[in-house]
């Protein structure tokens, strides 16, 4: 049986990008979130704060420790299946993922011993620093890591002499034209993905009718943050949207399912593109919408598919459906999370269960969101490995065959599994363990020893109203 070598290591690169992806736009947001928590304790004394602290440090490391080991198989991929654009773009690529191992893993590496294990054994200024350089750590690797993929799509600073990559500027190479707006949309992406989560673990406990005060604490504090981050996503997202339109003309038409050059184009709602008729069935259309988003004008001209060669177009339908399912999403977590503000504005929050349940649901779905954002950004780049520059069939490994690249995707799969079900079995007991509970007396108490008794002389961690005591 025949295999075919390019699709095999396409689809093993969707594979473990997909998976590892996951992790750090989950730990990005989670670290900004605890080196919060870490600030108003060290300024309030609040132990509210050192307990929710705690508790998500534990679900950041296992979180962080799954990220690294999905991370460490990129590297692997690039030499084993993409031989012939790692040496190419190896003047550019080295240095910069070199940079992000240096600056950013180093300094998360090293303060990331000091959050998990020097609380007792640190001064609490030196403690919340470290909680800063971890935060600001994952925001340096992102940089890092989004400046070497942007750069696949807008590539910039280069000249491509004798099948090879030369950096002729730096500056414009790694601040290409898309990472400014791609580096704001994932910021935004990790912040809503970690405040969904807390948000949806804090309701589950305050539905279970546990852990009261640290759970209707985090989960205000979240839903605020929602409540700004999502609505200034849709803003990111469009002018990420136009930064696209200009650069990869052709990945918007197939996001929008355009097929001819429009004037006036409208936006679909639902259709099924069929790439081999060149055409749309079952379409949905608000008239004009497209070309306003794109052009800001009704009769503005948008670009169809039919413009580009057959080879050069992306795949339409897994492009078209993605960037909807994505932006779906997005809408549903404006809606969901001015919802819940509007019920904290009203002091009901807690007393809203479809609101509290809903947030519950609402935990995997950013992460679904995050993926097919991927999706459409990477998939959207195709045929490309580096846009209008190296297709990426002569990025593959030249004396790759079809079994290695099956043998390396069903060995990526079986070890991915088992990380990933570990991983899920250790948070799902943390989560199920739930913050330290918050009593009147005890090894905590120590901290809370300039408060005034009446804070503290009675169990602060009561149940939801209308619940029993545990």
């Amino acid at each position: 049986m025949e295999l075919d070598p390019l699709l095999l290591s396409r689809i093993q690169f969707a594979f473990v990008v997909s998976f590892h992806a996951i992790f750090p736009v989950f730990t990005i947001g989670l670290a900004a979130y605890i080196a919060v928590l870490e600030a108003l304790y060290f300024r309030s004394n609040d132990p509210v704060y050192e307990k929710l602290s705690k508790f998500w440090i534990k679900v950041f490391a296992v979180v962080f420790g799954m990220g690294v080991v999905s991370g460490i198989v990129m590297a692997f991929q690039f030499g084993t299946n993409w031989s012939n654009f790692s040496f190419a773009a190896a003047n550019f690529l080295g240095p910069v993922l070199s940079y992000e191992v240096v600056t950013a893993f180093f300094l998360e590496a090293t303060f990331l011993g000091v959050l998990l294990f020097g609380r007792d054994k640190v001064p609490r200024g030196v403690h919340l620093f470290a909680a800063c350089m971890v935060a600001v750590g994952t925001f340096i690797s992102s940089f890092w890591i989004l400046s070497a993929n942007s750069w696949l799509h807008t590539p910039a600073g280069v000249e491509l002499r004798d099948g090879l990559f030369h950096v002729t500027s730096w500056a414009q190479a790694i601040f290409n034209p898309s990472l400014p707006y791609r580096f704001a949309h994932m910021a935004l992406a990790s912040f809503i993905t970690g405040g969904f989560v807390v948000a949806g673990v804090s309701a589950l406990y305050l539905l279970q009718g546990r852990n009261r005060n640290t759970s209707l604490r985090a989960l205000k504090m979240s839903i605020i943050m929602l409540a700004v981050a999502t609505p200034l996503q849709l803003v990111v997202g469009d002018l990420h949207g136009l930064n696209t339109f200009e650069h990869q003309p052709a990945k918007v038409a197939a996001m929008e399912g355009l097929w001819e050059t429009t004037e006036g184009a409208p936006l679909l709602l639902f259709a099924i593109p069929d790439s081999a008729a060149e055409t749309n069935h079952l379409e949905i259309a608000i008239p004009n919408l497209a070309s306003l988003i794109l052009t800001h004008s009704l009769d503005g001209e948008v670009i169809g598919l039919t413009d580009f060669a057959p080879e050069d177009r992306p795949p339409v339908g897994v492009v078209f459906w993605s960037f909807r399912l994505m932006v779906g999403l997005g809408m549903i977590f404006i809606a969901i999370s001015l919802l819940a503000a509007f019920q904290l504005w009203r002091g009901k929050l807690e007393q809203s269960p479809l609101i509290l349940r809903a947030l519950t649901w609402m935990i995997p779905l950013p992460f679904i969101a995050v993926l097919a954002g991927w999706f459409v950004t990477d998939i959207g780049r195709q045929p490309w490995m580096v846009y209008g520059l190296m297709r990426t069939s002569e990025a593959l490994t030249p004396s790759l065959s079809g079994w290695m690249a099956l043998t390396s995707l069903i060995g990526y799969i079986l070890v991915y599994a088992v990380v990933f079900g570990a991983g899920l079995y250790y948070l799902r007991r943390i989560v199920a363990a739930g913050p330290d509970p918050l009593t009147a007396r005890g090894p905590e108490s120590s901290a809370r020893a300039k408060r005034p008794w009446s804070a503290v002389s009675q169990p602060l961690d009561e149940p939801s109203p209308g619940t029993a005591r545990s």
